[in-house]
């Protein structure tokens, strides 16, 4: 049953975002209430399915179910007022909802292997909200250049370049952290070259 509500859940929020384009030209205000309606209701009908469960099953079920509701109404927005902030909001909420889910499953390990999950959860986030800031800011810069200058072009460039350089950064930092985390298991020479190796592939 879970399983069949986490699909849905998931299954509402891809088709609205696949369907941003049209519904932006046609959703009227009528529809879009409906819709918050449909998603509030697919919400409790979700969470319900979590009574039957016990200890983490349940905890990572209660995760999915607010997880699919918080993606479904982001991209909802983002179909009714479409603009770049909505759209990042929209990436924002799913790389949330992942991360909440991801990090409830890490409760059934325990000792390092939970603190590796942990961390690549967290990696995965910052990768995909880096990925989400990155394209907000592209957009905004080629939006700004809209008149073609030489000038702007320029500019637009610039800050292209600048936002995929800091998202870069993000995940080369978010990765360092998983990677220095595996190594705490070892002990001796073998930490310190495992260390050692994690910090020269992050260029440390």
């Amino acid at each position: 049953m879970m399983n069949k509500l986490n699909i849905k859940a998931i299954a509402l929020a891809v088709s609205l975002g696949f369907s941003a384009g049209a519904m932006a030209q046609t959703m009227s205000k009528t529809d879009y209430t409906a819709s918050q309606n449909k998603i509030s209701s697919d919400y409790k009908a979700a969470k319900a399915a979590c009574a039957s469960l016990s200890a983490n099953a349940k905890d990572i079920c209660v995760a999915e179910a607010k997880g699919g509701q918080k993606v479904a109404n982001a991209e909802l927005e983002a179909s009714y007022k479409p603009t770049t902030k909505t759209r990042y909001q929209a990436r924002v909420a799913k790389a949330e909802a992942d991360y909440g889910v991801a990090n409830e499953k890490c409760d059934d390990l325990a000792g390092n292997a939970k603190d590796v999950c942990v961390k690549e959860a967290k990696a995965a986030q910052t990768t995909a909200k880096a990925d989400a800031k990155a394209q907000m800011k592209t957009t905004a810069a080629n939006s700004t250049a809209s008149e073609k200058t030489t000038d702007a072009r320029s500019k637009a460039n610039t800050q292209a370049a600048d936002a995929r350089k800091d998202a870069t950064a993000d995940k080369v930092d978010a990765q360092y952290a998983v990677a220095k985390e595996k190594c705490d298991p070892k002990a001796g020479a073998a930490k310190d070259d495992c260390l050692a190796q994690a910090k020269a592939h992050a260029g440390k």
